[in-house]
C-alpha cells in the first residue's frame, strides 16, 4: 500500500467515529446544486454553452443586490446556478490567482451545495469543531435556509448546506427581481441523451490530497471509496461516495509534489497553471457514440476521442475547457452490468489527455 493510502486509511476510522458520536450522521444528504461564478460579460455565454452541450434546460433568471443568476437543471440532477457578482470582492480572489487565470479572476465552480435536515444542529456541531462559515448565522431566504463554509485551504472550493422550507428549486432571495428568460435550449435531438451530473473532479496538490478527502468527509456523510494510481503520470484519482446512485466527489492529485526540475505530470502542472479548482464536470450520457459524433458536428472540440469499450463496461471523453468557465465537460456511459465506477485504463487515458490543456 502506498504511503498516501496508509495515512488516509489510518485517519478514516476517526472521522466515521466522530460523525457518529457528535450526531452528524444523517444531517447531510445528497448534492442539491453547484454554483459556478463567471465574469459579468461571460454570464450569458456560459449559460448558453451549457444549454447547447448538455441536457440542462433554463429554469430561472433573476438578480438581487449581490448577483445575477441563471438556474439550469434537468431531471434527477443537481441544479446549476450560473452567476456573476454585482458588487463586493469575491472571497475566492486568493484561490483564483494562478498563472493562467489572470483574465478570469472571478471564474470558478465555487460551491457544492448539499441538502440538509436539522441545519441549526449541524451548524452548532461544526462550529464547535472550529469549522468557519462565511456568515455568523444561517441565512434565511423565502424558500430555504443556507450557510456555506469559507474556501477550503486544500481545494479552494466551499461547501454549502441548504434546508428547504418552501418551493424546492426556488433559489431567489427576498430582494430578487425575476428577469425575462430569453435563453432557449437548442432543438438538438442528441441533447436528450445527456442527463444529470455524475461527478466532478477537483484538482488538489499532492500534499493536500488526504487532507482534502478527510475535510470533505468531516463536513458531509460521504465516505472514501477507492483510488486509482497512475504512477507514469504522477497522478492519483480518489473517489468519495454517499451511495452508488448518488453524485460522487472526485479528487485528483499528484503522487509527488510539483517540482520545476522534473516532469510533474498533467495533474500537478494543471494546478501550477490554474490553481486548485474543479477540472471537469461529468454528465451521464446514453448512446455515447452517436452523441459524441453529434456534439462534434455541432462544434464541440475534444481533448481525446472516446476511451473505453462496451466489453470493459465504460466509455468516456473530455471536451476542451470552456473559454467562459475554464471547466471541461466529461461525457460518461456505464454499460449495463458494469458494477464499478472507473477503469484504470480510462483514468490513465483521460489524465494524459488533460495534459493537452
Amino acid at each position: 500500500m502506498a504511503r498516501q493510502e496508509q495515512d488516509l486509511a489510518a485517519r478514516i476510522p476517526a472521522v466515521l467515529t466522530m460523525r457518529k458520536e457528535l450526531g452528524l450522521e444523517g444531517l447531510v444528504h445528497g448534492l442539491d446544486s453547484v454554483i459556478i461564478s463567471t465574469e459579468p460579460g461571460r454570464l450569458e455565454p456560459s449559460a448558453k454553452e451549457l444549454l447547447r452541450y448538455t441536457g440542462l434546460s433554463a429554469e430561472a433568471y433573476f438578480e438581487d443586490d449581490s448577483f445575477t443568476t441563471f438556474v439550469l437543471g434537468t431531471k434527477g440532477s443537481a441544479s446549476f446556478l450560473i452567476r456573476s457578482r454585482k458588487k463586493g470582492e469575491s472571497p475566492f480572489v486568493a484561490v483564483n490567482s494562478a498563472q493562467k487565470t489572470q483574465n478570469l479572476p472571478n471564474t470558478r465552480l465555487e460551491t457544492f451545495v448539499f441538502r440538509t435536515t436539522g441545519l441549526d444542529r449541524y451548524v452548532e456541531i461544526q462550529s464547535g469543531r472550529g469549522v468557519r462559515f462565511m456568515t455568523p448565522d444561517i441565512n434565511e431566504y423565502p424558500h430555504f435556509r443556507f450557510i456555506q463554509t469559507i474556501p477550503s485551504r486544500y481545494t479552494g472550493n466551499t461547501l454549502g448546506f441548504i434546508e428547504w422550507k418552501g418551493k424546492v428549486g426556488n433559489y431567489a432571495a427576498h430582494t430578487a427581481v425575476t428577469l425575462p428568460l430569453s435563453l432557449k435550449k437548442p432543438p438538438l435531438p442528441h441533447l436528450a441523451n445527456i442527463h444529470g451530473l455524475d461527478h466532478t473532479a477537483t484538482r488538489v496538490k499532492a500534499l493536500g490530497r488526504n487532507d482534502a478527502i478527510i475535510e470533505f468527509m468531516e463536513l458531509t456523510n460521504y465516505s472514501f471509496d477507492f483510488a486509482v494510481f497512475v504512477r507514469s503520470l504522477n497522478s492519483i484519482t480518489s473517489v468519495a461516495r454517499l451511495s452508488k446512485d448518488d453524485y460522487a466527489m472526485v479528487f485528483t492529485s499528484g503522487i509527488e509534489p510539483f517540482r520545476e526540475d522534473t516532469d510533474p505530470g498533467p495533474t500537478e502542472m494543471f494546478i501550477h497553471n490554474y490553481g486548485t479548482r474543479v477540472h471537469h464536470m461529468a454528465f451521464q450520457t446514453d448512446h455515447i457514440e452517436d452523441t459524441w459524433d453529434a456534439l462534434k458536428k455541432d462544434g464541440m472540440e475534444f481533448l481525446v476521442e472516446l476511451v473505453g469499450s462496451e466489453e470493459e463496461g465504460l466509455k468516456q471523453t473530455f471536451s476542451v475547457p470552456s473559454p467562459h468557465t475554464m471547466i471541461v465537460n466529461e461525457y460518461i456511459h456505464r454499460y449495463q452490468g458494469f458494477e464499478g465506477f472507473f477503469t484504470k485504463s480510462n483514468v490513465e487515458m483521460l489524465t494524459r489527455a488533460a495534459g493537452k490543456q
